[in-house]
């Protein structure tokens, strides 16, 4: 679940706060007394979403292999609607002001499509890669339906989830922040999408199209290595609207008014006070799910060493007494080529033994390990059912030969021999 929500989040939230932060400066007028393009930018996001997910299950399907060559051109054409989305922003206090914009509807206008393109763009960039977190919920050999797979999902939702409540509590400090601030926030919003989409079209284009050297491409190589800083920046840039919120509510003047006025300002001063904590609530949260979170998913499991056994006469013998814990017990065995092979042993919940070669079909010679009572493949995460272990099929430890009585377990070591090749 928590690998799940740590990639989902990162690659919706940017794609939040655009339209969340071009849909405060762009908007305008109520009811019917709005602009002709009034709905354009939801229209981007929406085609962005659908050509997305139809890109996503291209992908996911083989279908196209090679993403860098449809990248490439939106790539292109979303820095220019970037760049010219930073000059809507920048002048929209003019573009919506009430006595402005009816005489100048086309500028506002013009101003809501080149924001609905790069909305659309960014969108169709950002969202595949969160598409084809779908692929993942059921492991190959899984059955669809299981805890694991619904925890996968409820990470997934979660991750959206959190990037839309993240945009909609930043915008809840539109009416109490000076519009200086938040201008300066939705202007950073967009230069550092401008950013993450020039570092993917450089990276896409090093080596080839173009050829960076010293300075201009260790920076590359920084934003590459660093691009949760930049989403976090996303994030952390509404910290200028939240001081902003707050110092206009600590102005408000309470003393020297009319009751009922004095009872607005009231009001006034809690709504921008919330406002700004609970942003900066949302803006560490962001940070600890692309520090912390990300550093919890990436812990390196150290597989528990190898037991000592019984090797005579091309036989190995494991007592009863060693694995009747119901714990894993891992053993090390090098093969005639050379290889060193291991194999695990637990003892099931039906008194029968679960052997087979620590690795399996698909994922190599990773290893599992136990946690939680469980046994885990290292590569994939996935919880191995301890009724199949010893069985073919998925995730499962390769089955081996063995004979079990007489209160010890035997394997011939000719049995694993002839399956070293799972550990080459």
């Amino acid at each position: 679940m928590l690998k799940q929500f740590v990639t989902v989040m990162p690659g919706t939230l940017p794609v939040a706060l655009l339209v969340m932060s071009l849909g405060v400066m762009l908007d305008v007028g109520e009811g019917r007394d709005k602009p002709l393009s009034a709905t354009w930018r939801r229209w981007g996001l929406l085609i962005g979403l659908l050509a997305a997910i139809v890109f996503g299950a291209l992908r996911a399907t083989s279908v196209i292999n090679q993403r860098s060559a449809v990248n490439f051109p939106v790539l292109v054409v979303a820095i220019i609607a970037d760049i010219a989305t930073i000059a809507a922003v920048a002048n929209s206090r003019q573009l919506v002001a009430s006595a402005h914009w009816r005489q100048h509807a086309g500028l506002l206008n013009a101003a809501n499509a080149v924001a609905a393109l790069c909305i659309a763009l960014a969108t169709f960039y950002a969202v595949p890669d969160v598409i084809l977190q779908l692929t993942v919920f059921v492991e190959p050999g899984e059955s669809p339906f299981t805890s694991e797979m619904l925890l996968r999902a409820l990470g997934f939702l979660l991750g959206v989830g959190m990037s839309v409540i993240v945009a909609a509590i930043c915008r809840s400090m539109r009416s109490t922040a000076y519009r200086q601030a938040f201008t300066f926030a939705a202007l950073a919003v967009v230069v550092l999408v401008t950013v993450q989409h020039l570092t993917a079209i450089l990276q896409i284009a090093q080596g080839g199209m173009v050829m960076l050297h010293g300075v201009a491409f260790r920076v590359l190589v920084w934003l590459i290595n660093h691009g949760s800083w930049i989403v976090q920046a996303q994030a952390w840039v509404f910290a200028v609207p939240a001081i902003a919120s707050i110092v206009a509510g600590m102005r408000m003047p309470l003393q020297g008014v009319d009751a009922a006025e004095s009872r607005k300002h009231r009001a006034f001063r809690r709504k921008a006070v919330g406002a700004a904590v609970w942003s900066l609530i949302a803006m560490i949260g962001v940070s600890l799910t692309l520090t912390v979170g990300v550093a919890a998913t990436r812990q390196t499991v150290t597989l528990s060493p190898p037991e000592s056994y019984s090797l005579k006469d091309g036989v190995a013998t494991i007592t009863f007494a060693q694995v009747s814990d119901g714990h894993l017990h891992r053993f090390q065995y090098k093969a005639k080529d050379g290889t060193v092979m291991r194999f695990i042993i637990i003892k099931k919940n039906g008194g029968a033994y679960g052997i087979g070669l620590d690795a399996c079909e698909n994922c190599g010679d990773a290893g599992y390990y136990e946690k939680d009572g469980k046994i885990i493949c290292k590569k994939c995460d996935v919880a191995i059912n301890l009724a199949t272990i010893g069985f073919k099929g998925g995730c499962n430890p390769v089955p081996l030969p063995y004979k079990a009585g007489g209160g010890k377990i035997t394997i011939q070591t000719a049995d694993l021999d002839a399956l070293s090749a799972h550990f080459q």
